[in-house]
């Protein structure tokens, strides 16, 4: 499958099974296994941390590989799971089945800040995050994203970070319950956040979304490499979902969600020397609720996005209950 790389970092998309192909002086960094049973991070034998995310139906998974040129250290830091090449560090965790999430996810999440800062990789580019049952309620009759939203502010909130800073990112649902996610952080500040002049920034959404909103930028831009990672990208206009019942229609304004964020406008507006298309969108993945809607949204990214981006679909349930797809990806 292809390869996206960018200054020393690159990833691919591969069939479960397969292994990164074997080249001098290639090291991985991380193996994120997208398959049937969640399996939490590990050192692995070749060095890097590997976990596993329950996303798909048996027999449909792939495997995400992280490769680096530089030499790539590992290790865990409480309940986190790390490896850096000293420029990028690549964290992850599993947060167990529980009744509810917040003060878990809040745990976790300083877990992870606390490792970024001690290691020296403060500066977050991008996170995602996989939550079983996402819209169904929690012991304290609380939707589940709005849980594991909450968490997650309180933490940010309380490691001093202002929502101006906060990273692309991706919130979906998960084939089992519990959470998993990972991380990537750079050592050095090369990166500018970018949100949507179309929609309200997540961090602002109004208080009928849940006790804390969403904490995360619409895209990531970073610099040196020349790249965007685009956040999980959804049918919403304003703060509103629009659309409703309606995947072909909510499936076209993700599309021009993402390409009004990437293109030339919107990036000089966030001080950006160029824009970007659809067809620079690469390692894209598609998360679609109800398996009938499938084909319908392959045919609809197949026409928007380049013939030689790599895709993959997932189907999942999205962070509103409303919302039929959601779309993320890298720009090349």
């Amino acid at each position: 499958m292809t390869a996206f790389m960018h200054d020393s970092l690159e990833i691919a998309f591969r069939k479960s099974g397969d292994t990164p192909t074997e080249r001098p002086g290639r090291h991985v960094l991380a193996a994120i296994g997208y398959g049937e049973t969640p399996v939490a991070p590990f050192v692995a034998d070749h060095g890097g941390i590997e976990l596993e995310l329950p996303m798909v139906a048996a027999g449909d998974g792939f495997t995400e590989f992280w490769t680096t040129n530089k030499q790539v250290k590992a290790g865990r830091m409480g309940e986190v799971w790390y490896a850096h090449d000293g420029e990028h560090l690549l964290c992850a965790g599993r947060i167990p089945p529980a009744p509810r999430y917040a003060d878990q996810t809040e745990h976790a999440y300083l877990g992870v800040l606390r490792t970024i800062r001690e290691l020296g990789y403060p500066h977050l580019n991008r996170i995602w995050n996989f939550i079983g049952r996402i819209n169904e309620e929690n012991a304290e009759g609380m939707e589940t994203y709005r849980d594991f939203c909450l968490g997650r502010a309180r933490a940010f909130e309380r490691s001093g970070i202002p929502d101006e800073k906060l990273c692309a990112a991706t919130g979906v649902g998960a084939t089992k319950d519990g959470v998993s996610f990972y991380s990537l952080s750079r050592r050095e500040n090369v990166h500018t956040h970018l949100e949507n002049p179309r929609q309200v920034a997540a961090y602002r959404y109004p208080a009928r979304y849940g006790p804390k909103s969403p904490s995360f930028s619409r895209a990531t831009h970073v610099r040196d490499a020349g790249h965007l990672y685009v956040s999980g990208t959804a049918s919403i206009i304003g703060h509103e979902t629009v659309h409703h019942g309606l995947i072909e229609r909510q499936c076209e304004t993700a599309l021009g969600n993402i390409a009004q964020v990437i293109g030339d406008a919107n990036t000089a507006r966030h001080g950006l020397s160029r824009g970007y298309r659809l067809t620079d969108l690469d390692l894209i993945k598609v998360y679609v609720r109800h398996e009938e809607h499938v084909e319908l949204v392959r045919e609809l990214c197949g026409a928007a996005f380049s013939p030689d981006a790599e895709i993959a679909f997932f189907t999942v349930d999205i962070c509103r209950s409303d919302l039929l797809v959601e779309i993320e990806g890298i720009v090349r």
